[in-house]
């Protein structure tokens, strides 16, 4: 393989987090380093959203009443592909809508922020895969249901993590330093 100079890159210079020179490259390299950064900050939004309305919602984590999650399992237990699921929610609705806002919340700050991204992420494959399972099973064409998309939307995130503007990125900037 050779390697030569490359013309297209358009002397732009680029900055890691901590302001030192980054890798430079041009405005390619740049954008193919920070492709993940929109898909970090809707899936971050959305599930820091989704967890905080769970959590401020009025009866959310009663066993039973309307917008329950009690009620909403109850919903949607003959329909699901793993009943077995819902049931282990039933017995205790209130602690399953717990670790579920929670978790939502845990998993949409790790995103945003760039911190434990990877594992973050793979919180956010968990979730996603027993909501489709559970929630969104019933949804026909299989597209319609929303829990699918974001359950992909968080395999990428899963496989590179935050390699730019994120604590994590930061960290292994130190890292590298010290080195």
């Amino acid at each position: 393989m050779t390697h030569s100079y490359r013309a297209d890159t358009y002397g732009a210079a680029t900055y890691d987090m901590d302001g030192g020179p980054g890798r430079g490259g041009g405005v390619r390299q740049t954008a193919t380093r920070h492709a993940l950064l929109p898909l970090r900050i809707f899936l971050g939004v959305t599930f820091v959203y989704a967890g905080i309305d769970k959590l401020t919602q009025n009866g959310f984590f009663a066993a039973s009443g309307p917008g329950s999650v009690g009620e909403m399992m109850r919903g949607v237990r003959d329909s699901s592909a793993v009943p077995a699921l819902v049931d282990l929610a039933l017995k205790n609705p209130a602690g399953f809508g717990y670790a579920i806002a929670i978790g939502e919340l845990a998993v949409g700050l790790g995103a945003l922020f760039g911190v434990l991204t990877r594992l973050a992420a793979f919180g956010g494959v968990l979730l996603s895969l027993s909501l489709w399972l559970t929630v969104s099973w019933q949804s026909t064409p299989y597209y319609y249901g929303n829990d699918l998309p974001y359950l992909m939307a968080w395999v990428p995130l899963v496989l590179a993590g935050a390699p730019s503007f994120s604590l994590d990125a930061l960290r292994a900037g130190r890292r590298r330093r010290i080195r």
